[in-house]
């Protein structure tokens, strides 16, 4: 997750100018003009809000000094930090993005209950009353937030809105359940929705091992009482995360370090989606949403891309007249508001899509709604098009312009629209957990941004990873909406996880006129395209929830089983002299934890439990395997 406070300063020194590429709606974007200091346009003020439990949460006012008229409040809830701490102490800049600070808003930064200067308990991911029973919540904060706000923070105008990125993403979808009548916009971004089915520490079950034990052990850590102080770092001692968590051995072996962890202990001892999980579900409460929602993801967010289009999704179904919204751009992790969102390694978007996002529908957005600006217009869904580097404007997502279609796989490897053969066969491969596959060819502690547009050639040159791909292609073909893998599978042991991952394949001969090298291991060489193995989606589904995330079943030894599951959306075009590359594997480390590939709880498993076995992946006309995609036929071609 983002610490979306304490790193803002370092990740946004920069000024973009202003600039012009085909494919952005020309609404007028101009440079950002330069912004003077905070100290020197707004005062600070540090208060103690009291909830209506009696505990009081601390917040950060940064009022404009131009009294001469009144302002809206935008308010970010946070558990990283509203720092810097003191009333003589300002940050380089407010709101998401320049033009928000010279614009002029009251900017209001509140550490949540139990987090850094808040009195209280913190829980994470707090249930809802709803769910939990529980006298307050994290809604209820926000009401009694906003309630004091309004009568206390000199030249409010009686509008307030609020955004965030990652967990602060959570606690804006949090706040359109508060009804208060004075929120009247609200931008989650990157939101936290379920931590178990698809949202950073778990995808279809699978503990997303080195980024929720890297954030967790220090996150996790107790705070007796309010401090300043962010806990210390974990030292691995090695930046070698494939080699570290390996050697750690089975995941139960991480306790030795999460004594004091209780969140982390918690989560090994809940390993289905059992009532613990469910109640930290976000999706039921969104109902009778009364704010303007905006709600921002990224393509290529290898945290929260589940929760921006689930709240999106879920707000459509279940609050069908609140004013809902979706953007979708070609962006890591917050990349929206720390990054120009030009490139993400060596995969160029052809524009700093961030700055025109920011200006352009962003501000917009709550200039309308807090201060009363002329409407302006936005698209129910505005959504970029990877592949050809375009946005859209859509009236829905998916867009109405697509039609079902599957990709099979087949015999030698071969990957087409066409059925498979009555004989059509299978294909076996050896998984081993002592040796699993990596999830990048580099080296890297965690979990970098970049593998969700790396190269995979290094994957496919694996015996223990099938790899099916097309011809190259006569025409561009667009995929838009989520793909549904459904594959007939079969293994000598009692339990398998499956990964699919969909795969753009450059032409041997390509060159990308708008590469720039950088400083990264992935954008080093002068001309990395040439034959590149782009990831486009990967996703799991560990074996033994195929059926049911709440009851697990063991697969038998043997018999072929059908699995099929939903992965994320995507908005990408294949060009014409591509291929369309499938990858089918077992294995995905230090991403996913190993599978012992034995029926059993698998945060219990011991060394010995960790077993080679042979699986089997069938292509015949009986048991079709497929990719399920939506070909699109309006925007994009």
């Amino acid at each position: 997750m983002f610490l979306h406070r304490a790193l803002r300063v370092s990740f946004l020194l920069f000024t973009l100018l202003g600039w012009g590429a085909p494919g952005l709606p020309a609404r007028g974007t101009q440079a950002a003009a330069p912004v003077e200091g905070v100290r020197e346009h707004y005062t600070k003020r540090e208060v103690l809000i009291p909830m209506r439990d009696g505990k009081k949460l601390f917040t950060a006012i940064y009022t404009p000094r131009d009294t001469s008229r009144a302002y809206p409040i935008l308010m970010q809830r946070t558990p990283y930090s509203v720092w810097p701490y003191g009333e003589e102490a300002f940050p380089e800049h407010l709101g998401p993005s320049p033009r928000f600070q010279a614009e002029g808003f009251i900017f209001v930064y509140q550490d949540v209950r139990g987090r850094m200067m808040s009195e209280g308990e913190f829980v994470n991911m707090r249930p809802q009353r709803a769910a939990s029973g529980a006298p307050v919540d994290e809604s209820t904060d926000t009401t009694d937030t906003i309630d004091w706000l309004l009568k206390n923070a000199e030249g409010n105008n009686g509008r307030v809105g609020q955004w965030g990125i990652s967990y602060p993403g959570f606690y804006s979808a949090v706040a359109l359940l508060s009804g208060h009548p004075a929120l009247k916009a609200v931008s989650p971004q990157a939101p936290i929705v379920d931590w178990f089915q698809g949202d950073d520490f778990h995808r279809n079950g699978a503990l997303w091992l080195p980024h929720a034990f890297n954030f967790m052990v220090s996150f996790g850590l107790p705070r007796p009482a309010p401090t300043q102080a962010w806990p210390k770092p974990f030292e691995h001692g090695t930046s070698d995360g494939y080699e570290w968590f390996l050697r750690l051995g089975p995941t139960a072996a991480t306790r030795q370090y999460t004594k004091e962890v209780a969140f982390w202990n918690e989560m090994l001892d809940h390993p289905t989606y059992d009532a613990f999980w469910q109640a930290r579900n976000l999706r039921p409460q969104l109902k009778g949403v009364r704010p303007a929602v905006l709600t921002v993801g990224g393509w290529f967010d290898a945290e929260n891309l589940y929760g921006a289009l689930q709240v999106f999704k879920t707000v459509g179904h279940q609050s069908p007249a609140t004013d809902n919204r979706l953007v979708m751009g070609p962006w890591f992790h917050g990349g929206w508001e720390r990054s120009a969102g030009d490139h993400l390694g060596p995969v160029q978007f052809g524009a700093p899509t961030a700055e025109w996002f920011q200006a352009e529908v962003l501000l917009p957005f709550f200039l309308h709604h807090l201060k009363g600006a002329k409407d302006p217009g936005l698209a129910k869904v505005t959504v970029f098009e990877t592949g050809t580097n375009r946005w859209h404007q859509l009236e829905a997502w998916p867009p109405k312009q697509v039609k079902d279609s599957k990709l099979y796989l087949q015999p030698s490897g071969r990957l087409s629209f066409t059925a498979p053969a009555p004989a059509g066969g299978s294909d076996s491969f050896i998984s081993d957990p002592a040796k699993p596959v990596p999830f990048i060819e580099q080296v890297a502690i965690g979990m970098p941004k970049e593998y969700m547009t790396a190269d995979q050639r290094f994957a496919g040159r694996r015996t223990d990873v099938l790899v099916y791909q097309t011809e190259p292609l006569k025409a561009d073909l667009t995929l838009a909406g989520p793909l549904r893998p459904e594959l007939f599978v079969a293994t000598t042991g009692t339990d398998a996880d499956w990964v699919v991952k969909l795969i753009d394949v450059y032409p041997d001969g390509f060159k990308n006129p708008d590469f720039k090298p950088g400083g990264s291991p992935w954008d080093r060489t002068p001309n990395p395209m040439g034959g590149y193995q782009q990831l486009v989606r990967g996703e799991v589904m560990r074996g033994k929830f195929r059926d049911s995330l709440e009851h697990p079943g063991p697969f038998t030894p043997g018999q072929p089983t059908r699995v099929a599951w939903s992965m994320n959306d995507i908005f990408h075009t294949f060009k014409k002299g591509h291929r369309v590359m499938v990858q089918v594997q077992s294995s995905w480390f230090p991403l996913m934890d190993r599978n012992p590939q034995t029926f059993m709880n698998i945060n219990e498993a011991i060394a010995t439990d960790y077993r080679p076995a042979t699986h089997t992946v069938f292509h015949n006309a009986a048991q079709p395997s497929h990719l399920g995609v939506a070909v699109c036929s309006g925007p994009g071609q």
